[in-house]
């Protein structure tokens, strides 16, 4: 019986040994702020132990090294000359370890020598990142800046063709004594490249049929944003499931390099269909048939069907691209529209041929509409036709039309700084072929802008404006008349319940169009978030404008099948109109 308590005697001190050894260390560091602050932690090895056992041995072993490890943290940002004392307590079973930082003066940038060949000098992005690394001049030393504007020259040179650039000096010399540094760097550009041919693998088309999406010529410069436009634009063509596009920098001889673009087709066709629902539209269901490419020359056919509550549609467009590298095309198409508003009911068949381009890095489209149907403005819910004040039309209408579309986002799924500018003009040639002569200009603008602590705050800015001219009011359809209110106009009210009213009081639409909306959205999460909105606006003939205000709070879902929104508003100080208005909309931001 003796010999077990001689070992739990033994054991004793190893037990106690092991409970002094699970022991963390709580670190403090102070006298700078970030970033210094988190570079020296960072740096410390002892930062290492907040949650990690460790032993008396230890603490004071990685305390002795502390001070040098600050120091050398500190280095980078330009402070040689740091100091630092500490103190280590013990707290318990755990240790805090307290370090008083003195950064010191910071060593400063005195001078600036930049060597690169007067050719590659010239070319404005090249020059654009020499005079960022000049621009350090003056500045405390950062190691990490310094690097960063380095790098950011060798890559212009390489994405504008000095594709044999090297860096023969690279050195930055710092005098203590003055807290002084002076940066010295030499590049040999070597021969600028040009681009030889560009060769297609895996295309289903005709030889030459894929060069109008090349940006650039033979005998170019090369240019990497180039090879990313040609990627862009083979993606956007919506003919490839793959597209890869690669120089052949290691086969370039006699300063030209070839591109080769390795593709694999898309499927062929594409069926899509499903429920959707939207309070301009209600509840609906849509079927559409796509053939990305019905032959060999690249042409193009899209069908879709709608049938929602408030709106029926039947659309044909077949597209022919033609040779160019604008992306050029002939475009003819028909669509049947059944559409009823709060405010009018059409059913018109339109008929389309134009051609879209891109045109100066916008989106041109240019042809002729022919436009037939029958329509009724000024009807309420579920009224006869026959009620009073009701107003009916039949016409056709043959009209030109001319549209420009730009825009530009960072993320088109969820954009953080991105525009929208979009306009078009339309006009009959007087009443040739037409029941009415009409001319018309319209507007749309939408801008957004991410701000806040990680960018999850939002505000979007959004604008439509539209003039018309006619010598017959009455013969156009809703569609060519401007309505105000819904989902993408003045919320707060339904769909195209806003505008110049008629002599027994009823809402048929005027000549001319002014909306501008205000929102700002915060997100809790990286899907969810909230919003807040303001608009105004108001359809009016002649120049008697009574901007109609909406105001209210939405919901925001980044969900798997796009952006869902969800509001409700509540017209301000309006006679007219009362009570809270809901509007559903799913769809990109631009």
């Amino acid at each position: 019986m003796r010999r077990p308590r001689r070992r739990l005697s033994f054991l004793l001190p190893l037990l106690l040994l092991a409970s002094r050894a699970h022991a963390g260390v709580q670190l403090v560091v102070d006298g700078v702020a970030d970033p210094l602050k988190a570079a020296a932690v960072a740096g410390v090895e002892l930062s290492q132990y907040a949650n990690r056992d460790v032993s008396d041995a230890q603490v004071r072993r990685l305390y002795e090294r502390a001070p040098g490890q600050v120091q050398s943290a500190l280095r980078p940002y330009g402070y040689y000359d740091a100091s630092v004392t500490g103190e280590l307590r013990q707290v318990g079973k755990d240790w805090r370890v307290t370090l008083h930082v003195q950064p010191g003066e910071p060593v400063k940038v005195t001078a600036v020598d930049v060597q690169l060949e007067q050719e590659a000098s010239d070319i404005p992005a090249v020059r654009h990142a020499k005079r960022a690394l000049e621009r350090l001049k003056g500045k405390p030393l950062d190691h990490g800046a310094y690097d960063a504007a380095r790098d950011a020259l060798s890559a212009q040179l390489t994405a504008n063709g000095f594709l044999d650039a090297r860096l023969l000096t690279h050195r930055v010399e710092v005098t203590r004594a003055n807290h002084s540094a002076a940066i010295k760097l030499a590049w040999q550009a070597g021969p600028r490249y040009r681009y030889g041919q560009v060769h297609f693998e895996g295309s289903q088309f005709d030889d030459g049929f894929l060069d109008r999406y090349v940006p650039f010529k033979s005998g170019d410069y090369f240019s990497q944003d180039q090879l990313l436009e040609l990627q862009q634009a083979l993606n956007g063509a919506d003919y490839f499931a793959v597209v890869n596009v690669q120089p052949d920098v290691d086969t370039a001889k006699n300063g030209t390099v070839d591109v080769t673009v390795q593709l694999a087709p898309a499927k062929r066709s594409i069926y899509t269909g499903g429920p959707f629902i939207g309070t301009d539209t209600g509840f609906g269901v849509r079927g559409g048939m796509e053939r990305r490419w019905v032959n060999r020359r690249g042409h193009k056919w899209k069908n879709e069907l709608v049938v929602a509550q408030r709106l029926k549609t039947l659309s044909t467009l077949y597209s022919i691209p033609l040779p160019g590298d604008n992306q050029r095309s002939y475009n003819v198409g028909a669509n049947f529209r059944d559409a009823n508003t709060s405010t009018s009911q059409s059913r018109t068949l339109e008929l389309v041929g134009n051609e879209t381009r891109q045109w100066h890095g916008w989106t041109r489209s240019m042809g002729v509409h022919v436009l037939s149907g029958t329509f009724t403005v000024g009807k309420r819910g579920g009224e006869a036709d026959n009620a009073p004040g009701i107003e009916h039309g039949h016409s056709t209408l043959v009209f030109a039309e001319a549209a420009l579309t730009r825009k530009r986002a960072d993320n088109p799924d969820f954009v953080h700084r991105g525009w929208l500018l979009s306009v078009a003009a339309r006009s009959t040639a007087g009443t040739l072929l037409s029941d009415a002569s009409f001319s018309e200009l319209t507007a749309d603008a939408k801008w957004i802008r991410a701000f806040g602590a990680r960018a999850r705050n939002r505000l979007i800015l959004r604008g439509s404006a539209g003039v018309a001219w006619t010598n017959d009011f009455a013969a156009l359809p809703p569609q060519l008349r401007f309505f105000a209110g819904g989902d993408r106009s003045v919320r707060g009210y339904g769909y195209q319940s806003i505008g110049p009213r008629n002599s027994a009081d009823r809402v048929i639409g005027g000549k001319n169009l002014l909306v501008a909306s205000s929102e700002v959205e915060h997100y809790f999460t990286r899907n969810w978030g909230m919003a807040a909105f303001v608009d105004a606006g108001n359809a009016f003939s002649g120049t008697d404008y009574r901007p109609k205000i909406g105001a209210g709070l939405g919901l925001r879902w980044r969900s798997p099948v796009g952006m869902i929104r969800v509001d409700l508003g509540t017209p301000i100080h309006d006679d007219r109109a009362h009570g809270i208005q809901l509007h559903l909309v799913i769809g990109p931001d631009l």
